[in-house]
C-alpha cells in the first residue's frame, strides 16, 4: 500500500510557471471595448455634421483626446488587471511552495524524533543498568563479610577466667542486645582512613574492601554516611573534593582542635581557598535547611571521631586522615560554619 503523501496530487504551480505571453480574457475585453469606443467616437465625428468637426487646432487636439484617451485608460486598466492576476498566481505558487516545505520539515522532524526516542530509550536502559549495578554493589558493601584475616593495630586482651590468651584474642565481647552484623573484627586505622577517602574508581578493590569493613563498624558507618550525604549535596553545586587543593595544617593543629582549642590557634584547619566553592557552600548553608542540617550533623560526627582518633593516632595517621575527601569536606564546611575561629 503506497504512502498517502505519494498518492496526493502534486501541488499546483510549484514547478510550472504560468505562461506570460498567452492572450487572456482581459486582453480580449480590452480589445472589444477599444473597438467599440473607437467605432462609436468615429461614427460621431464623421456623421454628426459640422457641429462635431473641430474648428481650430485646439479643437482637433481635444477631439484626439476624446477619442484615444478612453482607449488608453481601457488598456491601463487591462494592464493593471493582468498584473493583479499574475500577482495572485505568484502568491498561490509561493503558498504552495511554503506548504511543501512545511510538509517536508514535519516529515523530517518526525523521523528525527523517532531516532531521538530510540537514543533516549537506549540512554534510559543504560541508566537503569547502572542503577542495578550500584544497588548490587551497595548490597555487597553491607552484607558481604570479609573472609581474609583482619588486620589489628593491637591484640585484644583475653577475658578474665576464660581459656588461654589466643582464644581470648579471637573472641569479641557479646553484650546482650548486640546485633549480629555489628559483631566482627576490629577496624584498623589504615582501613578507616582509606574508607573516609572513598574508593577512587570502580576497580579500586582495596578501597571497596576498606569501605565494607568501615560500614560494619557502627561509629565509622555513621560518619561515612554523614560524609556521603554532604559530598552528594555539594556535588549538586559542582563542588568536588578532588578539585580542592587546601593548605594542609600541621598535625599539632589537628591535635589542638581535638583537644578542644578554638580560635586563631586552629584557624589553619580552614585551609580551603577556593572562593567559588566557599561562596556556593555559604549560600547553600543559608538557603537550604536540608543541607544545613546535614552539614551540622557531619561536623559533629567528624569532631567526635577526631577526639577519639587523635588519642592513639600517629602524626602520619593524622596527615593521611587530613588528605581524605571526608577531611576536605570538613575543612570546607567547617570554615563556612565558622568553627575554626
Amino acid at each position: 500500500m503506497s504512502d498517502k503523501s505519494d498518492s496526493r496530487p502534486a501541488l499546483p504551480g510549484i514547478h510550472d510557471r504560468p505562461v506570460q505571453g498567452r492572450i487572456t480574457g482581459i486582453e480580449i475585453t480590452a480589445v472589444v471595448m477599444s473597438v467599440l469606443w473607437l467605432g462609436g467616437a468615429g461614427y460621431y465625428f464623421l456623421f454628426a455634421g459640422d457641429e462635431a468637426a473641430p474648428a481650430t487646432g485646439g479643437g482637433f487636439l481635444l477631439t484626439m483626446l476624446v477619442v484615444f484617451l478612453p482607449v488608453a485608460m481601457i488598456w491601463v486598466a487591462a494592464t493593471a488587471a493582468r498584473a493583479s492576476r499574475v500577482m495572485r498566481e505568484e502568491s498561490h505558487r509561493l503558498q504552495a511552495a511554503i506548504d511543501a516545505i512545511r510538509h517536508a520539515y514535519v516529515a523530517q522532524s518526525q523521523m528525527n524524533g523517532a531516532r531521538s526516542d530510540k537514543t533516549l530509550a537506549a540512554k534510559l536502559e543504560e541508566i537503569a543498568e547502572a542503577q542495578k549495578k550500584t544497588e548490587t554493589a551497595l548490597a555487597v558493601f553491607t552484607t558481604t563479610r570479609e573472609r581474609s584475616a583482619p588486620l589489628r593495630d593491637a591484640p585484644r586482651p583475653a577475658a578474665d577466667g576464660s581459656g588461654d590468651g589466643e582464644a581470648g584474642d579471637d573472641q569479641a565481647p557479646l553484650p546482650l542486645g548486640t546485633p549480629v552484623e555489628e559483631i566482627g573484627p576490629a577496624l584498623s586505622r589504615a582501613d578507616f582512613i582509606l574508607a573516609l577517602n572513598f574508593p577512587e574508581t570502580t576497580e579500586d578493590e582495596a578501597g571497596f574492601a576498606a569501605l565494607r569493613k568501615a560500614l560494619r563498624d557502627r561509629e565509622a558507618a555513621q560518619l561515612i554516611r554523614a560524609s556521603q550525604d554532604v559530598l552528594t549535596l555539594l556535588s549538586q553545586d559542582g563542588i568536588y573534593m578532588d578539585d580542592l587543593r587546601p593548605d594542609m595544617a600541621r598535625t599539632e593543629v589537628w591535635r589542638r582542635f581535638a583537644a578542644g582549642e578554638r580560635g586563631g590557634a586552629v584557624a589553619a584547619l580552614g585551609g580551603i581557598r577556593d572562593r567559588s566553592s566557599l561562596a556556593l557552600t555559604a549560600g547553600r548553608m543559608k538557603q537550604d535547611p536540608i543541607f544545613r542540617d546535614a552539614a551540622h550533623h557531619f561536623l559533629r560526627r567528624f569532631d567526635r571521631m577526631l577526639v577519639e582518633f587523635e588519642q592513639t593516632a600517629t602524626d602520619t595517621d593524622i596527615s593521611q586522615l587530613a588528605s581524605t575527601r571526608t577531611a576536605r569536606a570538613f575543612m570546607l564546611v567547617g570554615r563556612v560554619a565558622g568553627i575554626f575561629g
